[in-house]
């Protein structure tokens, strides 16, 4: 599902990433461990196509067999609203949106039909325990609440692979929980595969395999 090669990363003069090789199989919940500045979200970024690795003839990033360093941006952004889903640490939910209407961009960015996509969101959320605020903005609703909106989002396009950074490092211990069985839930019902950077050693335990990142290599 995901091949990367010789994935390099400098910031002026600050080499961060320095030649990552890894596959991802269909289906895998792997998590990024390392210490902080380690170069693991910086991995996820580009992995993500949120970011573009170092000019490289030998650089290779191939998502659901599809070459990406072969695409231009406008075909790389639709490829990443039509196969990828994020979830973010602090959720990025937009604050003047309603819980519904968050969970509905993708699929308004993908331009599809809006009566379509806002009966998808109303089954997701009500999937993940919300039916009763669906029409709460973000400032209405628990943290675990807006997590919740923020993988019902990520899900809204179907995507076939899910990048999540840190997703639940500002929740308290039960909520995190939660969040963790959920992915594996997910993962179980519809055979998405999950890429997710965290220090949380319990979720990383659980997951199929770690990827110990430490001064911008792979170790172990």
């Amino acid at each position: 599902m995901i091949k990367a090669n010789s994935i390099f990363k400098s910031y002026k003069k600050v080499k961060v990433l320095k030649g990552i090789d890894l596959e991802i199989n269909k289906g895998e919940i792997v998590c990024i461990t390392g210490p902080s500045g380690a170069g693991k979200t910086t991995l996820l970024e580009i992995l993500g196509t949120l970011s573009n690795p170092d000019p490289n003839t030998k650089t290779l990033l191939e998502l659901d067999g599809k070459n990406l360093i072969s695409l231009n941006s406008n075909q790389i952004a639709k490829f990443r609203n039509e196969t990828l889903g994020f979830v973010f640490q602090f959720h990025e939910l937009l604050p003047e949106f309603n819980a519904l209407e968050n969970v509905c961009l993708p699929a308004w960015i993908g331009k599809k039909n809006l009566t379509k996509s806002k009966k998808r969101a109303e089954q997701l959320l009500n999937q993940l325990g919300l039916s009763k605020r669906l029409y709460h903005p973000p400032s209405e609703l628990s943290g675990g609440e807006q997590q919740r909106v923020a993988v019902a989002r990520a899900l809204m396009n179907k995507p076939k692979i899910i990048f999540a950074d840190e997703p639940s490092g500002n929740l308290d211990i039960d909520n995190a929980n939660e969040l963790h069985d959920l992915f594996f839930e997910l993962r179980d019902n519809t055979d998405c595969t999950f890429v997710i950077v965290t220090h949380n050693e319990m979720l990383a335990n659980k997951s199929d395999r770690k990827i110990y990142i430490k001064d911008g290599h792979i170790e172990g």
